[in-house]
């Protein structure tokens, strides 16, 4: 197994425990993190938001498989699964991850995964409706983007 292959390992282990210290120790300190919920975090930011997940975490379970990874690039596969803790929905969301490496650890670091699909099982009829929409898109993302800044200002 190639080093960076083995890193995806440690950092999905890690979140399997909801071990955020872990997954941040995995990110160069300039990491740039996206996903169509966070979709430009940079540095701090981008552990501060595996922080906040994983300390609000319910009914959380994660799977991964498919790691692959050479000595710039990688990739892998994984599904999570919690209780949406806004409707106390399930959500399974299946997410295929990329990575690009440094010096041994991650410097681009990009989730792939169905936004509207997300939005109807977390949102229920609402996300069925309109999560297709850039309103609805929007708006999760400024939920986020508000969730992490708070959590953020509390650890200062």
């Amino acid at each position: 197994m190639h080093n960076n292959a083995a890193l995806i390992e440690k950092f999905y282990t890690a979140f399997q425990q909801l071990d955020a210290e872990t997954m941040a120790l995995c990110y160069a300190d300039d990491v740039q993190f996206s996903d169509p919920v966070f979709p430009n975090l940079q540095g701090n930011e981008a552990a501060d938001m595996w922080r906040m997940l994983t300390s609000k975490a319910q009914d959380f379970s994660l799977v991964f498989d498919g790691i692959t990874a050479d000595e710039k690039k990688g990739q892998a596969h994984w599904i999570a699964t919690y209780t949406f803790s806004q409707t106390g929905s399930i959500v399974v969301n299946d997410i295929q991850a990329s990575f690009v490496f440094r010096n041994g650890r991650i410097i681009r670091h990009t989730d792939h995964f169905d936004l509207w699909k997300w939005a109807r099982q977390a949102l229920g009829i609402k996300g069925v409706l309109l999560g297709w929409t850039p309103l609805v898109k929007n708006a999760v993302r400024a939920q986020a983007a508000k969730g992490l800044k708070i959590f953020r200002s509390k650890r200062s």
